[in-house]
């Protein structure tokens, strides 16, 4: 049985942990923000991302192959650290919000389909259908607003005095 000090030792150091931690961050960062919203769910991207990779990382930092728990220490702060920087730069700096995170999309215009903002979501009549019936609309003309938010979560806006006269959800 090793004895506790070789259990936080670090095999590869502190630097090197660091930069594999940030590499793997970002590029899964880059690949899951460009890779569009309904993958993602409700969480956003660097919820995502700090959720599996310190998943992940604890989860090899705490078995018995693993030869460090230092490793994975280093490794978990590291991530843990880029979700707070990334949170606190689009905080503190509000330009840099178009590019840490997506816009939310205009789906639905004044009862009338946005196609533009569907073929940019990649978002199916289909889809778009079911996420109405899911918010209990019986028809698109009901709708002032929808939106797919930044979370990849559908948001409706109802009209306040509807038009009964348009298309329905129920139909295929």
């Amino acid at each position: 049985m090793p004895n506790i000090v070789d259990l936080f030792s670090l095999d590869a150091g502190v630097l090197e942990m660091f930069t594999r931690g940030s590499v793997i961050y970002w590029l899964l960062f880059v690949l899951l923000r460009f890779a569009g919203r309904r993958d993602v769910g409700s969480l956003g991207v660097a919820d995502l991302l700090v959720l599996v990779l310190v998943a992940d990382a604890a989860g090899n930092a705490m078995s018995g192959d693993s030869t460090s728990l230092g490793d994975g220490m280093v490794i978990v702060t590291t991530i843990v650290g880029w979700s707070v920087v990334i949170d606190r730069i689009g905080y503190y700096v509000p330009f840099t919000r178009k590019f840490l995170e997506p816009s939310r999309v205009l789906l639905i215009k004044d009862g009338k389909i946005n196609h533009q903002g569907m073929r940019q979501e990649h978002f199916t009549r289909g889809e778009l259908m079911e996420q109405l019936r899911i918010q209990g609309i019986e028809r698109i003309g009901d709708v002032k607003r929808m939106y797919i938010e930044s979370n990849g979560q559908i948001s409706v806006i109802k009209m306040s005095n509807p038009d009964k006269t348009g298309e329905s959800t129920l139909e295929d």
